[in-house]
């Protein structure tokens, strides 16, 4: 009993502490988690683990690597709102992946961020055609701010989006749900001005509609 007791007070403590220490580190939404937060929340919480099992050894011992997790992300975090260089160096920068209605591959390489998360994103908040979009920004979180264009077409109807090609590839099974062929889709690229499938970062189809994204050439 006296165990439980103690086992009890313990998962208490540090259940109290760790809520004290996230307060004073500040709020921030899950999603807009920086990776430095990240860091110091999942060793956090593996040092917590630690704190709970480790019944033999002194308790203050076993939380203080916490508190020093803490002092330090305060300190980062002073450091950041005082120098918009040290906030770039910790948290990254903000990245355009679209400009102008225009996909910057380059910095998509860069990012490591693909063309499936790209329309993925898109999608969660509801534009399905690329037409619409005339910036999109990467954040440091890996949230995705899009820009519309008020000028730009608008679909009267909102329908799935299909992409045909993505990186030079064609997506047969999204060919054949729309019920076309690679013929049909090879003549549609030569009226737009494309001989090559690999000139083709990203087609899609929407609304009876073709959208086409030229690659960038690699220097």
């Amino acid at each position: 009993m006296e165990n439980y007791l103690s086992s009890g007070l313990r998962t208490l403590f540090v259940y109290l502490f760790i809520l004290l220490l996230f307060r004073l580190m500040g709020k921030r939404e899950v999603g807009e988690l920086s990776i430095l937060d990240l860091v110091v929340s999942i060793m956090i919480g593996d040092i917590a683990v630690l704190a709970l099992e480790g019944n033999d050894e002194p308790f203050f011992g076993t939380i203080f690597p916490m508190l020093v997790l803490a002092v330090v992300q305060i300190i980062l975090a002073f450091f950041s709102l005082k120098s918009v260089r040290f906030r770039y160096l910790m948290d990254g920068q903000p990245q355009i992946i679209i400009n102008q209605g225009k996909i910057d591959e380059k910095v998509m390489r860069r990012q490591r961020y693909n063309f499936n998360d790209l329309l993925t994103q898109l999608r969660e908040q509801g534009i399905s055609d690329l037409n619409e979009v005339q910036f999109a920004i990467l954040e440091s979180s890996g949230k995705l701010s899009v820009i519309k264009n008020s000028q730009g077409k608008k679909s009267k109807s909102i329908e799935t989006p299909y992409p045909l090609i993505i990186d030079g590839k064609i997506q047969e099974n999204n060919l054949a749900y729309i019920g076309k062929d690679k013929y049909w889709l090879l003549h549609q690229l030569k009226r737009h001005g494309y001989l090559k499938l690999e000139e083709v970062s990203i087609c899609g189809f929407i609304n009876g509609q073709i959208y086409i994204d030229k690659k960038e050439v690699r220097k």
